[in-house]
């Protein structure tokens, strides 16, 4: 096979996975058996350098999507899954990046940066009578999000216990 051609094929596959759904491993595992043991598929055996920036889609991915979650601009589209599904994807996230060894100090800090405005935004909201919190976990999930995400807790916001609409 050409190098043109190869090199076609993995950038096919890597915007594949770079805009995949909610789970974008999913695709990463799709992509890998097509591109590597589907008969059908142009049997690739993948080196290091050509993996690599099908795993960086991965990452990117869940980067795009966790932001997207506490972004309050995005409360009232349909995109928009909130709070409870930022804490899902950044739990993949990590489990991804500590699998494949690539550090996350960085996004850890911005996640934690987007979380306080979200917050700091909802109060502001509700105290205002604007809207209702549109934060849909619990006490606790929040918590351990906040934990995972090192943030301080003299950030918070007074009272952001209160936009969680369940206690559990």
């Amino acid at each position: 096979m050409i190098g043109s051609e190869r090199e076609y094929i993995l950038e096919e596959e890597y915007l594949l996975i770079r805009h995949s759904g909610e789970i974008p491993e999913v695709a990463l595992h799709t992509t890998l058996y097509y591109l590597c043991e589907d008969e059908e598929g142009p049997g690739f055996i993948l080196s290091a350098e050509e993996l690599q920036p099908l795993q960086d889609a991965v990452l990117e991915r869940y980067q795009e999507i966790i932001l997207r979650d506490l972004d309050v601009e995005n409360r009232d589209l349909s995109l928009f899954r909130g709070i409870n599904r930022s804490i899902c994807n950044w739990r993949r996230f990590v489990g991804f990046s500590d699998r494949i060894g690539v550090p996350y100090t960085e996004f850890r800090q911005e996640v934690g940066r987007a979380l306080l405005s979200y917050l700091r935004r909802e109060m502001a909201d509700a105290r205002a009578g604007i809207r209702s919190s549109s934060v849909n976990c619990s006490v606790s999930a929040l918590q351990n999000f906040i934990d995972a995400l090192e943030i301080d807790p003299k950030s918070l916001p007074v009272g952001w216990v209160s936009l969680c609409g369940q206690t559990t």
